[in-house]
């Protein structure tokens, strides 16, 4: 099948389209599907135990996970890696977001593609879902979690 250019800039997502529906099971045993997640704010974190950058924004995402409720914004981490490979990791490293294991499909819907149509995604990458289940922020690489927080806390407070 050969997609055109045009095509796969139209299937990017863009702030303001709706979000891909997802579900997805947790480490903690728990799911999580968009739909159900309708009237809060969802943030995904895209992330990986072996990306400096995601390791180093950690504690950062932390500090500020606590600050909101859970009734009011939901943080999501999906990884590549195995509940086996998170184990350890998250042991000595806490993460207080709810960690989504085997995430391939959930990159999938996520990820943009270049020209060839390969997956063009850095890491970490951070999309957040409004209230309606559009996209209301989206983002990549280092240092990025103080515009995070804030868009985050412009749309708790819009609600």
């Amino acid at each position: 099948m050969v997609v055109s250019i045009g095509a796969l800039a139209q299937n990017a997502i863009r702030v303001g389209n709706a979000a891909p529906q997802f579900a997805a099971p947790a480490t903690d045993g728990s799911y999580y599907d968009l739909a159900s997640m309708r009237g809060r704010v969802v943030v995904l974190t895209f992330w990986s135990t072996k990306c400096a950058i995601c390791r180093s924004e950690i504690p950062k995402l932390n500090g500020f996970i606590s600050k909101f409720d859970e009734s009011a914004v939901v943080f999501l981490a999906p990884t590549l890696e195995t509940d086996a490979k998170l184990e350890g990791f998250l042991r000595a490293n806490p993460f207080n977001a709810h960690i989504l294991p085997n995430s391939f499909g959930l990159l999938l819907q996520y990820a943009d593609r270049d020209r060839d149509g390969n997956l063009d995604m850095g890491f970490p990458a951070y999309f957040v879902i409004d209230q309606k289940g559009n996209l209301a922020y989206r983002s990549s690489g280092w240092d990025r979690t103080n515009e995070l927080y804030s868009k985050i806390t412009r749309l708790v407070s819009v609600d």
